[in-house]
């Protein structure tokens, strides 16, 4: 890999070091410590998503006008200044608004940092993006693993080491980001107003982006579905008398698997999951299977025996996702096209908290399981479909000699 790459990997896993401490706990917070209902704490998921959503588009756009840097920079900021404002202040009131200015500020972050890892590293394909995705799992790991041990502790101090960390990954961003060069053709050609209007009439009604938006719906239909681990389940598992150090041991589980896991996954991919479309479709499989195994599991062992399956399709779905849409991506239009998919990731990680915790409050975890196997299902079937339109548009277009 190159360097910048390594570079990107770093912030990456620091970044989501320091996000990891609190994510996972953040619905035993609301839920046990603000002694909210699980209604109330999947509607401020909702809104911290919600707001990560528009962070989302607004970065990718930031992106490409302005370049990474600056992007990142202004994503890392807002979020430090946020987490310093939950350590300061630990009223319901300010919780809700600096928790969702921290969704906004991260959101910003990520579409600049797929985008930069597309464009520095072209050649290498899906290995560009499956290099952050790995970064993010280290930093699962080790966060969630730190995380359950300082919450047992004080809550109060899983914020305070989240700011230190953010700080630690401006530090990375402003000293070594700045000279990371991207594409020649791509950032230039934006200061022209002709290659803008092209840019933007590439987009309308395009069949790219017709294939992206079927994507990006089977994406967000697997994101409510895996984001009620962190919500849904895991207040389940602490009715269940799942101590809290072992549920945050799932999560560890999980980055393990997904960064010692990489050999056997790129076997897997080699030999079995000849294009990216097949990569999906037994990723999301698994996934159905993994939820299944999570509506019969009362004990530990069930629930870490579901998340093993679930993070083997995780590892499969999630570095798809980003790579198809950098091939779908015009040129010049790569920071908008991952805007587009972190954006439905995110509306997934913002709708799921609170239709969980809606279907739980109301009927119970035996009814939302089925629920979760349906979206799965409808999925599925837009993995397999989601590249008719570019198809039909290849056999349509006028050959040339």
């Amino acid at each position: 890999m190159p360097r910048s790459l390594w570079l990107l990997v770093i912030g990456m896993a620091v970044n989501v070091t320091g996000s990891s401490l609190l994510w996972p706990l953040n619905s035993i917070y609301i839920h046990e410590h603000l002694g909210k209902t699980l209604t109330v704490a999947g509607f401020i998921l909702m809104l911290n998503s919600g707001a990560s959503v528009i962070g989302n588009l607004i970065g990718g756009i930031l992106y490409d006008k302005l370049g990474g840097y600056l992007s990142i920079l202004l994503g890392i900021s807002l979020t430090a200044f946020s987490l310093l404002g939950l350590t300061l202040f630990h009223n319901w009131g300010a919780y809700c608004t600096f928790f969702t200015l921290s969704g906004f500020g991260s959101g910003i972050i990520y579409p600049s940092m797929f985008a930069m890892a597309g464009n520095v590293w072209p050649e290498g394909g899906r290995k560009a993006f499956n290099s952050i995705y790995v970064a993010q799992n280290v930093g699962v790991a080790l966060g969630s693993a730190i995380g359950g041990f300082i919450a047992s502790y004080s809550f109060q101090l899983i914020f305070l080491s989240n700011t230190l960390m953010y700080g630690v990954f401006f530090l990375i961003a402003f000293f070594s980001y700045k000279n990371i060069q991207v594409k020649n053709d791509i950032l230039p050609s934006l200061n022209n107003k002709n290659s803008r209007r092209k840019g933007k009439h590439l987009l309308k009604g395009s069949p790219a982006m017709y294939s992206l938006g079927i994507l990006g719906f089977g994406y967000l239909l697997c994101w409510i579905c895996y984001v009620q681990w962190q919500a849904t389940i895991s207040t389940h598992t602490q009715e269940l008398g799942i101590p809290l150090t072992q549920y945050s041991l799932l999560w560890a589980v999980n980055g393990g698997l997904i960064v010692f896991g990489q050999p056997l996954i790129s076997f897997f991919t080699k030999k079995v999951c000849t294009s990216i479309k097949k990569q999906m479709l037994i990723g999301i499989a698994i996934f159905i299977v993994s939820f299944l195994i999570v509506g019969k599991a009362e004990i530990f062992s069930g629930f870490l025996a579901a998340m093993i399956i679930l993070t083997i399709g995780e590892m499969l779905i999630w570095p798809a996702v980003p790579t198809i849409a950098d091939k779908l991506a015009p040129k010049g239009k790569e920071g908008f096209f991952q805007g587009i998919v972190n954006s439905t990731a995110t509306g997934g990680r913002m709708i799921g908290p609170l239709l969980g915790g809606m279907l739980v409050d109301s009927s119970g975890m035996t009814f939302l399981v089925p629920v979760l196997v349906v979206l799965l299902v409808i999925s599925l079937i837009t993995a397999f479909f989601y590249d008719y339109p570019t198809k039909e548009a290849a056999k349509l277009a006028p050959k040339t000699n």
